[in-house]
């Protein structure tokens, strides 16, 4: 009796370890994540996805559509309305610009170009903020009081004013975009991970390697980088969405990715005069489509930040 007693508490404690391992699993915010898989694989596939796919999404009109495939293979023309309108076809679900490019084609294509410029621009801004934040939050001394006094002179610019103006300088074009959010985003981490550092620097195992004569690039490599990793996934998290409307505010301001590009910022630049004419749609998705992004990367940052914090979880 006592060993299946035994049994039964070893197979429900089990099962409750079982539970508390997977249990995060529930708390995964669903929506937001399914919204970022369609994004990402509309991006990706978009070349299978698209409508249109054999034609090229940016430079397409009717008459350069018409002249190199027939107008059996083009069955649009310019500023033609969604499918649900009485002049619109599903040949062309969300409908044509002016140019008669196909507007659900170009939004696909221009997924790839928000995602690959935030993602981008937000891991070289990790990178760059990771490591000023440890060198200084664990060389100290003068290591610490240069980087930190550039660090906060970075922090008061204004984000957005400050990538307009290096956009300005530097001139449209998509890496000059990644480069610009690399340049603008760095202090975020270098802050956060200072502290972080700070205080891991206090810690035994740190202690213990100095001791034992472990050098500074290898504590650094080994023993702090590693431990501030969390911190660093929160903040690249919750950056990416800032990121899109950065990059989305630049290209709708005529500075950041240039024309014929089908970024969603330009697109929706594009389209301004269309909703004085009515024509809502060439401007509305577009817009849609940055705020499903950037809704559901804050999102997922903000369970991120959750899931990684103990002090959190644990409430």
């Amino acid at each position: 009796m006592a060993t299946i007693l035994g049994r039964a508490t070893e197979i429900g404690g089990v099962s409750r370890a079982a539970r508390r391992s997977y249990s995060w699993v529930r708390e995964i915010p669903l929506v937001p994540l399914l919204l970022v898989t369609v994004l990402v694989l509309a991006a990706v596939l978009a070349p299978v996805l698209a409508p249109h796919s054999h034609l090229d999404p940016v430079k397409p009109t009717p008459g350069q559509c018409q002249a190199k495939y027939g107008m059996a293979d083009c069955p649009y023309v310019d500023n033609m309305p969604p499918f649900w309108f009485s002049q619109g076809t599903f040949a062309t679900p969300l409908g044509t610009d002016y140019l008669g490019r196909d507007l659900l084609s170009r939004l696909m294509y221009g997924a790839r170009i928000s995602l690959v410029v935030a993602l981008t621009g937000t891991l070289f801004a990790g990178a760059i903020g990771t490591l000023l934040g440890v060198l200084a939050g664990y060389m100290g001394k003068w290591w610490d009081q240069i980087i930190m006094r550039v660090t906060d002179a970075w922090l008061t610019l204004p984000s957005l004013v400050f990538a307009i103006l290096l956009s300005s300088v530097r001139g449209p074009g998509v890496w000059n975009i990644v480069l610009i959010l690399a340049l603008v985003f760095w202090s975020r981490y270098s802050r956060a991970v200072r502290g972080e550092v700070l205080a891991l620097r206090e810690r035994e195992f740190v202690r213990l390697a100095e001791i034992n004569g472990v050098g500074k690039l290898k504590i650094i490599r080994r023993h702090l980088i590693p431990n501030v990793m969390n911190t660093v996934m929160v903040l690249f998290s919750l950056q990416v969405g800032v990121a899109v409307i950065i990059e989305a505010s630049l290209s709708f301001l005529g500075v950041g990715v240039p024309p014929p590009e089908p970024s969603w910022g330009l697109m929706m630049a594009q389209e301004r005069e269309s909703l004085m004419q009515g024509k809502w749609w060439l401007a509305v998705f577009p817009g849609i489509c940055i705020t499903m992004l950037v809704l559901s990367a804050n999102m997922l940052g903000d369970w991120l930040r959750v899931r990684l914090d103990p002090q959190l979880r644990n409430r």
